[in-house]
């Protein structure tokens, strides 16, 4: 079947990643917060379209009119940004219906995740909005990002002026995805799009997955929730979109404790927590455990080719983390490929004893000329045609320059048709594995924060790379 988010569905979603013009409304103070802030990161970041602040108390802000209210705008307006009292977020509402404006993020909280007037108020607007043909981003929401258009109209200051671009979508429920709360200005693999539906009274995560499934710019897909509105619609529409991209969902309300406080901290009740993992196998979804992997995992998906198979290469500096990673890999239907007898030969001609199915180099390490070595080996190990993926650990060691030689190895690697690889970075000097860390994936080679990390990036890359095989 194909999709079934219309044109015009599509068109007002894009008004919230690619408008031409936005209203901000709300205050101008300068400030850590509020639409100085809004208004100042997207100058910064370069958006091209036009800003329209909105306050009756001024005249100027950062070289632009401003404007006392929506209808004094004299040109039409894709998008409105809302920054106010709740109270008086109804009125500019009607504002925005009388000007025919088809896209609001409503940043503004105190609805329906604060108390009963708060839930009335939301309903109040949103009851405006279906009115009118208007879709509500939010209440209570940090809103979006579009990396690709320095569209970042972030209502806290970021700290940064740019957000790197990236084939990787991160939307949630919290604005702790958004760049305030996360340091995308040092992200190496980059981002396409970023949104904190809040209490998504209106857009939820069904239209974000349907809106992202033909973006161009996102090959994979990661998303908190905690709840789903409408079940059904959310199984069909994340099984389709799973089969073409990868998505990766990390939920909150696992236990009843956890559902209740969701349900205060956005107004909405968690769906059974059973009942969302079965959904999830059946979806074909990806389910993460920790928040940290929303972050993490998805490289392995933008920075490296999917696995062909199940068998696992390891190279590592010391038997532990080879046995370590042997029982990490099981849980995901890893299993450690035995080397080639070719491979396994040409590598104890470098160094007596490496060809074996861990491929421990610890011992080579006293050789003077190492780094030839190991260069060497990797080689070596990447052409066994028994091995589909292979967990690398390197020690960066104290000294710089061994940092530049792997680094000028791993350049050869680029554009390869390479396997599958998943690096940890150990050592002495953490400023060299974060400098290390960094630069690999600027080549493209994702770099995990621990063993445990890497192998799951690879057991669920496989995963999904064999998903729907085997079955009728």
């Amino acid at each position: 079947m194909g999709s079934s988010f219309s044109d015009s569905k599509k068109r007002v979603l894009n008004l919230f990643f690619e408008p031409q013009s936005v209203a901000v409304v709300g205050s101008l103070k300068e400030g850590y917060f509020g639409g100085y802030v809004v208004i100042k990161t997207m100058q910064n970041a370069g958006f091209q379209g036009k800003i329209y602040p909105v306050n009756p108390s001024y005249q100027e802000v950062l070289g632009l009119k401003v404007y006392p209210s929506i209808k004094e705008i004299p040109e039409e307006i894709d998008l409105t940004i809302i920054m106010i009292n709740r109270r008086s977020v109804p009125t500019v509402m009607r504002e925005c219906m009388e000007k025919r404006i088809r896209a609001v993020i409503v940043v503004a909280d105190g609805f329906a995740e604060r108390d009963e007037e708060g839930a009335r108020l939301q309903n109040e607007i949103l009851d405006l909005a279906k009115r009118a043909g208007i879709r509500i981003l939010g209440p209570n929401t940090a809103g979006i990002v579009n990396s690709a258009n320095g569209f970042i109209p972030d209502p806290y200051e970021p700290g940064y002026k740019k957000v790197k671009p990236g084939s990787v979508a991160i939307c949630a429920q919290t604005g702790m995805i958004n760049p305030q709360a996360f340091p995308y200005g040092d992200l190496h693999y980059g981002v396409s799009k970023i949104c904190d539906y809040g209490n998504k009274c209106d857009v939820d995560e069904c239209d974000l997955l349907e809106y992202l499934e033909s973006d161009p710019a996102t090959n994979v897909i990661t998303m908190y929730l905690e709840s789903i509105r409408h079940g059904r619609r959310f199984l069909d529409i994340s099984k389709r979109v799973a089969a073409k991209k990868p998505v990766l969902i990390l939920k909150s309300g696992r236990t009843q404790e956890g559902a209740k406080v969701s349900a205060s901290h956005t107004g909405a009740l968690a769906v059974d927590d059973q009942i969302f993992n079965a959904a999830c196998k059946q979806a074909g979804i990806i389910r993460l455990e920790k928040f940290r992997e929303l972050f993490e995992l998805p490289k392995i998906f933008s920075l490296q080719p999917l696995p062909k198979g199940n068998r696992l290469g390891i190279v590592t500096f010391t038997g532990m983390v080879g046995v370590l990673a042997i029982d990490e890999g099981a849980k995901y239907g890893l299993s450690v490929s035995r080397l080639s007898p070719e491979i396994a030969d040409q590598l104890n001609s470098i160094f007596p004893g490496l060809g074996k199915p861990v491929v421990d180099i610890g011992p080579p390490m006293a050789v003077n000329n190492y780094m030839t070595i190991y260069a060497d080996i990797l080689k070596t190990i990447l052409l066994d045609d028994n091995i589909d993926c292979l967990f690398n650990v390197i020690w960066t060691s104290p000294f710089k320059e061994f940092v530049n030689e792997y680094l000028k190895f791993y350049e050869t690697l680029q554009g390869n048709d390479q396997k599958t690889i998943a690096t940890w970075i150990y050592g002495p000097s953490i400023p060299l594995i974060n400098e290390m860390s960094g630069r690999m994936e600027d080549l493209g080679f994702p770099v995990f924060s621990d063993l445990e990390m890497a192998i799951k990036a690879l057991g669920i890359s496989y995963q999904y790379s064999n998903r729907g095989k085997g079955e009728k």
